[in-house]
């Protein structure tokens, strides 16, 4: 099996306490619904910053870049159906889903 990342961009996260819990509880039941394919569940991302060519750096991602998940499934296609169900479209954002490559 081939391991897959699925990359959380964008998104309206959730403001109010409770409603952060109800997508978080989301987020669990999808997670759980994916069984033993969930290599790498969850890692969300903080304090991002973007290194420029020039050398420069600034804060803040520079494609909305917010966490990720990496999963196991037998095709690209295999792993597209496992995203499609994510919560994470829910509250307006986008997955960006590559197929990790062995070095």
């Amino acid at each position: 099996m081939n391991q897959y990342i699925i990359t959380y961009l964008s998104g309206d996260h959730p403001q109010d306490p409770e409603e952060g819990q109800k997508h978080f509880e989301a987020y669990q039941k999808w997670l759980g619904s994916l069984g033993d394919a969930v290599i790498k569940a969850m890692v969300p991302f903080q304090n991002v910053h973007t290194v420029h060519p020039d050398g420069s750096v600034s804060e803040g991602s520079s494609t909305a870049m917010s966490g990720h998940t990496i999963v196991q499934a037998e095709s690209i296609s295999q792993a597209l159906e496992y995203s499609k169900s994510c919560p994470f479209l829910a509250i307006n954002g986008s997955l960006e889903v590559a197929e990790i490559v062995p070095i």
